[in-house]
């Protein structure tokens, strides 16, 4: 029984410097992607700015393109002028996540299904 437990403890002590090792390691790849992501946080306004641009050009054309299944709410849209648009009088059934259908939001996405006879709405 000695021996095992002497066995077992010097197994043990020859793990202990690759343990060290490898939690030095994983240190440094955690401190290198802190970094990483950190410096990429600066840029996050021009990203914002980007993506401002983009929805408001697709604000000005949401009238040309049909609604699709996943639709994001533009600027100035409410749950009324959607429906009207895509056909569907039922969005806030359909999307448990509206708690309130006045506060609806730029960006919001929501679940569409038009109306093949949005005519007949």
């Amino acid at each position: 029984m000695a021996n095992y437990l002497s066995s077992a403890l010097k197994l043990v002590k020859s793990c202990l410097p690759i343990a060290d090792a490898s939690s030095w390691y994983c240190a440094i790849v955690l401190l290198a992607l802190i970094i990483l992501i950190g410096g990429s946080v600066g840029d996050q306004n021009h990203y914002d700015e980007e993506a401002e641009g983009a929805a408001a050009s697709r604000g000005k054309l949401n009238h040309l393109r049909p609604c699709d299944e996943i639709y994001v709410v533009g600027e100035g849209e409410t749950l009324h002028t959607i429906s009207d648009k895509c056909g569907d009088p039922f969005i806030v059934e359909r999307n448990p996540h509206i708690h309130d259908p006045d506060d609806v939001f730029p960006g919001l996405v929501i679940k569409i299904t038009p109306s093949p006879y949005p005519s007949m709405l």
